[in-house]
């Protein structure tokens, strides 16, 4: 066998593993998540933050903030993924249980977090702004999700990096919606 071949039959292998731990997660969440208290937590965590933004944003903006919160989801649902795939990190309680990333941290809270720091003070310095979410996540948010045992760092301490490889992206986001109004208001 060549090495083409040899490739082919250990991917599939691992695929079809892979297919195996993904029925057992389904199982699992099906038998002992779905309809508790901390699912319940999570759904209303997906839709609650919502629907205060909508109530409460500029009306005139809202098309510039739905961006800038696809943006942040799309790059919290990337990096939560790559986190989660190299073992970093893993959620329990999901929502959703085929994704491997928590739904209401990457499409709910960072991007609506994000949208009321843009709205409440537009005029302050995004990098402040930035190292203001970034510390808050990570030394409030991610705290308390592990505290609630959502949320798992398999090696102790490894949660002061994720400000610097989560979080870090949102200077760049905010610098560039600065940039973005100015030149609006211009």
């Amino acid at each position: 066998m060549d090495k083409k071949e040899t490739a082919i039959k250990l991917m599939d292998e691992n695929i079809e593993r892979t297919y195996e731990t993904i029925r057992e997660k389904i199982q699992i969440w099906h038998d002992y998540v779905i309809f508790t208290d901390l699912w319940w937590f999570g759904v209303a965590l997906t839709i609650v933050p919502w629907v205060i933004w909508y109530w409460t944003r500029p009306k005139q903006s809202t098309c510039r903030l739905l961006f800038v919160s696809l943006y942040v989801s799309t790059l919290s649902i990337v990096l939560d993924v790559i986190g989660d795939q190299l073992g970093l990190w893993h959620y329990r309680f999901h929502v959703i249980p085929l994704l491997p990333t928590y739904v209401p941290w990457d499409l709910t809270l960072m991007p609506v977090t994000i949208l009321f720091l843009l709205q409440i003070k537009p005029h302050w310095n995004p990098f402040v702004k930035a190292l203001i979410f970034g510390l808050g996540s990570a030394y409030i948010g991610e705290p308390f999700f592990h505290w609630l045992r959502i949320y798992e760092i398999p090696v102790p301490g490894q949660n002061d990096t994720e400000f610097s490889a989560e979080e870090a992206a949102e200077v760049f986001e905010q610098q560039q919606s600065a940039n973005r109004s100015s030149n609006q208001q211009q």
